[in-house]
């Protein structure tokens, strides 16, 4: 199945829970930072299992936010991408790019 058929899937999951209906943006961010916790939690003890489970609960609750702000997440990525495509910056020894002012 390709990308858009699963956020689909994923969209009509939560329809039929009433998430995209009655939920927030807010809570489906603070639902994002809960699986953000749990990702960090996976990468420290280096669980390949739990990193991949963490990563599409942290996609399914990005498409859930972004279909109660009546947003496509893939939308939104392409605008992001558009915003970064040409900066410049640098690797810190942290291993994060730090963009030039």
């Amino acid at each position: 199945m390709s990308y858009a058929e699963y956020e689909m899937k994923v969209i009509q999951w939560g329809e039929k829970r009433g998430i995209v209906q009655h939920s927030t943006a807010q809570a489906q961010a603070m639902k994002t930072q809960e699986e953000l916790d749990e990702l960090i939690d996976a990468l420290r003890i280096g669980s390949k299992a739990a990193i991949a489970d963490a990563y599409g609960d942290i996609l399914v609750t990005l498409i859930m936010g972004c279909a109660i702000s009546d947003l496509n997440l893939v939308s939104c990525l392409e605008g992001a991408y558009e915003e970064i495509k040409n900066r410049k910056g640098m690797l810190n020894t942290d291993g994060l790019w730090v963009k030039e002012a």
